[in-house]
């Protein structure tokens, strides 16, 4: 055994003497730098000094199982470490991939202060929503309650065969009359029931005939003056015809009210579909009728902005739609937006019944209005909600006020009470004391 007195001794490099481990001395053991940590031979760093100092080898074991051995009797301590899981390669892979990503970034760059939270996932062309600037036409109009257009029927001519009435007008032109006398123009049947034709010509009676006999009444009498007239006669206007030109209502039953000529249900069709209905209602009646349609009021097709408000009071604005209008021009349509609104905006477009899906498509209004940018500012189509929603400090200030109100008047009817029963106590003692003379 070694003693501790020959201990430094030893500190000389290793010799022939020193092949038995159990040379050293147990304080040798105590004095070794212990790992806290360390589970296996693999994890002592530090105890690598040993096996350059002293070859701590026997016959039958190597020097790290000698080394195992001898620390077997050590304090062992759980392990502890202080990045779990991060051992040398990962912080080198780490630091590798840093590097990649400084040598790729782009460098120095603007601020952008642009919501990309808006930006949604790019769409098949064909399903993009119309904006501005890249609109689209909407489907052919179709009538609907309550439209208003406008019918115009230039010419109304009785079906054959139509008997001449009173105040009926005549279109008469004649070939071989006098130089001076000419026969061409439109004549009313006046009250006695004839055609005044001019002073050199006379009067025919015409009332009660139809249009061919009043022609050959005409040429029959114009050949007692003139030697071979030429006689050509068309009814312009019936007299007993009510116009139909004029301004008409879509009914909530989807017609259109002509007078005495009856009703056409015209909703759901378009303007040429409506124009060409009315003309084969009209055919009952008249003779070839030419019809003209437009409408002068787009009601049925509308959009709503809705505004809403702090407390439980949302305004709800009903607009036309024409098919050119955007979110901006909806929106100057109310007079912008509301003391109590906030700048959170979106549309809710309809969408069928059974689908159970919402189509909301969110408005940045300060990219729209400060940058210019369309990206947002969509095309109304018919149906849709521009919903403004409000100002959430305003809100929550309303609220608190809606809180609180019940509270100050409770205590406001208190302290009136109390001070009504204070005001009459006062009043009876100064009554008292004109009673006693004081």
């Amino acid at each position: 055994m070694v003693s501790e007195e020959e201990w430094p001794k030893l500190q000389s490099p290793p010799d022939d003497r020193l092949e038995n481990s159990e040379k050293f001395p147990p304080s040798f053991w105590k004095t070794l730098p212990i790992i806290p940590t360390a589970t296996t031979t693999a994890e002592l760093p530090r105890m690598t000094v040993l096996s350059k100092r002293f070859r701590l080898a026997s016959p039958h074991e190597g020097p790290m199982r000698t080394m195992k051995h001898r620390c077997h009797n050590a304090p062992q301590y759980p392990r502890q470490l202080k990045y779990p899981g991060l051992t040398g390669r990962t912080v080198l892979w780490l630091a590798l991939c840093s590097c990649l990503g400084l040598l790729s970034s782009p460098g120095c760059r603007t601020m952008d202060f642009y919501d990309r939270g808006l930006e949604q996932r790019a769409a098949q062309p064909e399903l993009e929503p119309p904006r501005e600037l890249a609109k689209v036409s909407l489907p052919a109009y179709r009538l609907e309650p309550p439209d208003v257009v406008q019918i115009e029927v230039p010419k109304m001519v009785p079906l054959p065969p139509y008997r001449l009435e009173v105040y009926d007008v005549l279109q008469i032109d004649v070939i071989g009359t006098l130089i001076d006398q000419p026969i061409s123009g439109y004549y009313m049947v006046e009250a006695e029931g004839t055609v005044n034709l001019g002073p050199a010509y006379g009067s025919v009676r015409v009332v009660g005939m139809t249009v061919a006999e009043a022609r050959w009444a005409i040429e029959a009498h114009l050949r007692q003056i003139l030697r071979a007239p030429e006689v050509s006669v068309q009814l312009a206007r019936a007299s007993g015809l009510q116009p139909i030109s004029g301004v008409y209502l879509v009914s909530p039953d989807g017609t259109i009210n002509l007078r005495q000529y009856g009703a056409v249900y015209v909703a759901g069709l378009t303007i040429p579909e409506a124009r060409e209905a009315i003309r084969r209602h009209l055919s009952q009646f008249l003779d070839s009728p030419e019809v003209s349609l437009e409408v002068l009021a787009y009601n049925s097709k509308v959009y709503y902005v809705i505004t809403e408000g702090p407390g439980e009071d949302d305004s709800v604005i009903r607009l036309p739609c024409t098919g050119n209008e955007t979110v901006l021009d909806a929106i100057a349509q109310v007079g912008g937006i509301s003391q109590v609104s906030s700048k959170r905006i979106w549309i809710a477009r309809p969408s069928p019944a059974g689908t159970g899906c919402e189509q909301i498509l969110p408005v940045d209004w300060n990219a729209i209005t400060r940058g210019g940018n369309t990206a947002t500012n969509y095309q109304i189509l018919p149906g849709d909600r521009i919903f403004i929603a409000h100002d959430d400090m305003i809100a929550f200030s309303t609220w608190i006020d809606k809180m609180v109100s019940p509270v100050e008047r409770l205590f406001g009817f208190t302290g009136l009470g109390a001070s009504t029963v204070r005001s009459l106590q006062t009043m009876g003692r100064g009554y008292n004391r004109t009673r006693s003379g004081f």
